[in-house]
């Protein structure tokens, strides 16, 4: 019996280290999925990631393959992958089949800018790097996060709430309007989009800022930081005579926080919900630990 239980535990080991070579080199296409990887404890498996993914400040440090959705397969290949994480949004769909072809594990994970939708993410790079546990103990967590706000949020007042992408001092900014994750954010976090005519990005013009009248204006941090502070803003044809603007009501936030829908998708909604609802008594949500 003491011989077949060593031969099982030899076994057993021997199918483990299959699977941890299986994902020894990890490449991370995509701010949330690298995000995820990070939280699970499993940064040492990435050899690379895309642009976009900027958080932890240490996945900056690490070899980049490109935007995301212009992804080259001589850049990927070149770092000696034999896991490729990556959602919906990569492309082109060109490179991804070389990358395939060429007998690359390939990981499709979903797109979209719900809760669910970040769930089946971290489940899916759990599984991928064979931190399933962990995963399903993040999962879970920002699950609870979630819904405690979204509990908290019930009966509040639902300001508007323009969200924009701007550039530098003088360019016209992009407002969102639907089906985006800016779009997504505003609604968990208690507000209603000012922008409902359309899908995606588009100018602002000065007629349409008049027209839309928030409460509330959303933008990057770093937007304000180039127009040059938020006087700069408020000062852009059309804004200046919004309620928003009229009332000092231009809330400014890490755009990796707000945009992502990773891990910190509790994190983003606290933060927000807090600017649109002050005085409302929100509960207090976990930061993904890192290690």
């Amino acid at each position: 019996m003491t011989a077949l239980l060593r031969i099982l535990a030899i076994a057993l080991a021997l199918v483990a280290a299959t699977r941890a070579q299986a994902a020894d080199r990890v490449v991370a296409v995509g701010g949330a999925l690298t995000e995820i990887v990070y939280a699970l404890g499993a940064a040492d498996l990435l050899v690379g990631v895309d642009t976009t993914s900027q958080y932890p400040a240490a996945a900056r440090t690490l070899p980049q393959v490109g935007y995301m959705r212009q992804l080259s397969a001589e850049g990927v290949l070149s770092l000696s992958p034999t896991l490729l994480l990556i959602t919906e949004e990569a492309g082109p769909p060109a490179v991804l089949r070389q990358l395939q072809a060429a007998g690359l594990r390939t990981v499709l994970l979903p797109g979209g800018y719900q809760p669910g939708a970040v769930r089946a993410r971290i489940e899916g790079v759990a599984k991928a790097v064979g931190q399933e546990d962990r995963g399903q103990a993040l999962a879970a967590r920002v699950d609870q996060d979630v819904a405690r706000i979204a509990e908290a949020l019930k009966g509040a007042r639902e300001p508007r709430v323009l969200f924009l992408m701007t550039g530098t001092a003088g360019g016209t900014p992009l407002a969102s309007g639907g089906r985006t994750a800016a779009d997504a954010l505003i609604t968990l976090s208690g507000g209603i989009n000012a922008v409902s005519a359309y899908d995606g990005y588009k100018p602002l013009t000065p007629e349409a800022a008049l027209a839309a009248d928030p409460d509330f204006i959303l933008v990057p941090a770093h937007a304000i930081d180039a127009l040059g502070g938020v006087k700069a803003l408020a000062a852009m044809p059309g804004l200046k005579d919004t309620r928003a603007v009229r009332a000092n009501r231009v809330v400014a936030m890490d755009m990796l926080t707000m945009l992502g829908f990773g891990p910190r998708i509790a994190v983003a909604m606290r933060q927000l919900a807090a600017a649109l609802h002050p005085g409302l008594d929100l509960p207090a949500v976990s930061e993904p630990s890192l290690p």
